[in-house]
């Protein structure tokens, strides 16, 4: 996930947010259909490593049980998915709805 109030390569998800937010750390590879040039870290308030792609800081949702899980998309109209290209997706119907008409046509 990434939330909306980070800006590039700098993270403000700290504390209790952290918690039910916990920062994505350790060594990242970049999985089939993802640019490896996006993937990067940057040092949290904390001193710690955070992996960032397309400089948005990652984190997990604490609520989310089993992989494959994406209870946090849309928490708060501030917390998204991440698209390939590095871009939240805020809405997975619109980006069908323009599919869909891609096909149409």
């Amino acid at each position: 996930y990434l939330f909306l109030n980070d800006s590039p390569n700098t993270s403000v998800c700290n504390d209790n947010c952290a918690q039910n937010w916990p920062p994505l750390s350790g060594e990242a590879t970049a999985g089939e259909g993802l640019d490896a040039s996006l993937l990067g870290t940057l040092e949290r308030e904390d001193g710690s490593q955070q992996v960032s792609y397309n400089g948005w800081p990652l984190y997990y949702w604490a609520n989310d049980a089993a992989p494959g899980d994406v209870t946090g998309q849309g928490v708060g109209g501030v917390w998204y998915l991440v698209s390939p290209d590095g871009e939240a997706i805020r809405d997975e119907a619109e980006g069908q709805e323009d599919e869909d008409a891609a096909t149409e046509t």
